[in-house]
């Protein structure tokens, strides 16, 4: 899933995170778990918006070895100070971009069917995938960042949390069989979206998305996917 508009949807796609304009940014000693304390504030909710923009404008821009705080905080138009006193250092302000993609309203798509749930999930993911830079760069960025990882980490989490209901609707409906394993299913469906959009960088192959979430769906109907994490 990807953060905000259709990529936001996936359960894999990586984050297009939408900058929120009603959440406070973490002050020093805010962050538990390194997840971002928010509260209602306008001035506050405008410099994070500024800031973590900036992020993603940088990021896309230049790649992480640009990224730092001074940057930021000129990008955005922000004293330094204030972005150091928020943030701490690049780690934290690419949580909370990461944070805040995952505090959308986002739901799976219902079609009726497993398999036009899958296939209406990968077209999300591919659109979020290709449409939006900042997506592949924030997943990058995470591999330099322990801090950003975890926030990806809770992001991806979260979306198969969301999604898991597409797999539940299936077996209401007598579809695939029960104990099938909702988060297997999600994986294997979206994972060659990622494979082929982000690892090889190609997208020559229009079917692939559509064909690998039918392909899926019909495994699932025959019970591959019984048992495993059921999440």
């Amino acid at each position: 899933m990807t953060t905000g508009g259709a990529a936001s949807a996936q359960p894999g796609a990586a984050p297009r995170p939408r900058q929120a304009a009603r959440a406070e940014v973490p002050g020093e000693g805010e962050r538990a778990a390194g997840a971002a304390v928010r509260r209602p504030g306008g001035r506050s909710a405008r410099i994070r918006a500024k800031a973590l923009g900036a992020v993603q404008e940088l990021l896309v821009q230049e790649g992480y070895d640009a990224l730092s705080v001074d940057a930021v905080a000129e990008r955005a138009g922000v004293h330094r100070t204030t972005v150091y006193r928020r943030w701490r250092d690049v780690g934290g302000l690419l949580a909370d971009v990461l944070d805040a993609a995952g505090s959308d309203a986002w739901r799976p798509p219902d079609t009726g069917t497993l398999e036009g749930d899958l296939v209406a999930v990968n077209a999300e993911l591919e659109a979020g995938l290709t449409d939006q830079p900042v997506t592949a760069a924030l997943i990058a960025a995470s591999f330099r960042s322990p801090e950003a990882a975890a926030a990806l980490q809770r992001f991806w989490d979260d979306r198969y949390t969301r999604c898991a209901v597409v797999v539940e609707r299936a077996v209401a409906r007598g579809e695939v069989p029960e104990g099938t394993c909702a988060r297997r299913v999600l994986v294997a469906a979206t994972a060659p979206v990622y494979q082929q959009i982000l690892l090889m960088r190609d997208r020559s192959d229009p079917l692939l998305a559509e064909q690998a979430a039918r392909g899926v769906a019909l495994a699932a109907a025959h019970g591959v996917f019984v048992g495993g994490q059921q999440e």
